[in-house]
Formats: structure tokens, sequence, C-alpha cells
């Protein structure tokens, strides 16, 4: 979060928070987070994100979200969340905006945030993506706040999922 805020305020990078009420981003911000869920879920069902690094990666985190408590795993998913988007959609795609243009800013959000999450090509391109929805809803909706709660609540439920549901990933139990 340090690492979002820091630069915002030393390089005063407008962040727009003004958009929708609390209600209005909570509401949102959840309903967004399941939905994204779901796509990640019926493309994981069709085979479209199958490689074996990416299985690999999963794999390493189906292991660490069942050896740790669920306070850390919902601590991680909020500060996820709030430090991500802090720093991928209001440091990023905010001082890119502002010098180039707000599509500019989102590709450039988009990007970055796609190569912090690069464990493989797979998902990369997937992060990719999901920047890109996230930057594109910051910059219509005037609102860090509901690309926060998405992105909570979206790492939250894949969190669930991975730890009660492995299967729906493709991983075998036993």
């Amino acid at each position: 979060m340090l690492l979002g805020l820091l630069p915002l305020l030393v390089f005063n990078i407008p962040v727009a928070t003004h958009g929708l009420t609390a209600g209005d981003y909570l509401f949102w911000g959840t309903l967004a987070g399941l939905l994204t869920y779901g796509v990640l879920l019926i493309l994981s069902l069709v085979d479209a994100l199958s490689s074996d690094s990416l299985m690999k990666h999963i794999r390493e985190l189906h292991r660490f979200v069942c050896s740790q408590r669920w306070s850390v795993l919902v601590g991680l998913a909020v500060l996820a969340g709030i430090g991500e988007e802090l720093l991928f959609r209001g440091v990023i795609q905010g001082w890119v905006s502002q010098h180039l243009g707000v599509v500019a800013g989102i590709l450039a959000g988009a990007l970055v945030f796609g190569l912090a999450h690069a464990m493989s090509l797979a998902y990369f391109l997937v992060a990719s993506a999901l920047g890109v929805v996230f930057g594109v809803a910051y910059a219509v909706t005037d609102s860090l706040q509901l690309v926060m709660v998405w992105h909570a609540v979206y790492d939250l439920v894949v969190i669930a999922v991975l730890r009660w549901y492995p299967q729906l990933f493709g991983l075998r139990t036993s």
C-alpha cells in the first residue's frame, strides 16, 4: 500500500474517488468480483487456460491457501485489492493518463499489472486482460474504491474456491 500511496503524494497524481457512493461501490464491486470469477471458471472449464506452468502455479497457490488461517487469507485479499489498485490504477494509470491520455493509461496499468502477475504466459494474459477491465471500470466510474472492492472480492473468491473446491481448477484431491 505504501508503494501505491507514496508516488501518489510525491508526484501529486490525482485519484478519482468520488464517482460512486459507498453503497454503490461496495455493491457493484462485490457483484463484479463474483462475475469476474465466473468468467475465470468458465475459461478454466473449457481448458482455455491450461498450461503446465499455469497448473504448477495453481497447485502451489492451493498448497499456500490450505496452509494459512482464514484471517491471513482475508487480510491478503483486502490488502492486495487496496495496494495493487493504488499502484496500478492510481499511480501508473493515473500518471500515464495525465501525460498520454486515458487509453494509454489503461493499457500501461494493465500491462504492468500483467507483468507483475506473470507466473506463466497464460496468467500474464489473464492478468493483463483483467487489468484492462479494472482500468476501464476506474476510468468510467471515477471510483478507485470500486476497483479495490472488485479486486479484493475476486481474490477472496479465488482463494475460497482453491481451498474448498480445487477440482474446479482441475486439481485432483486425494
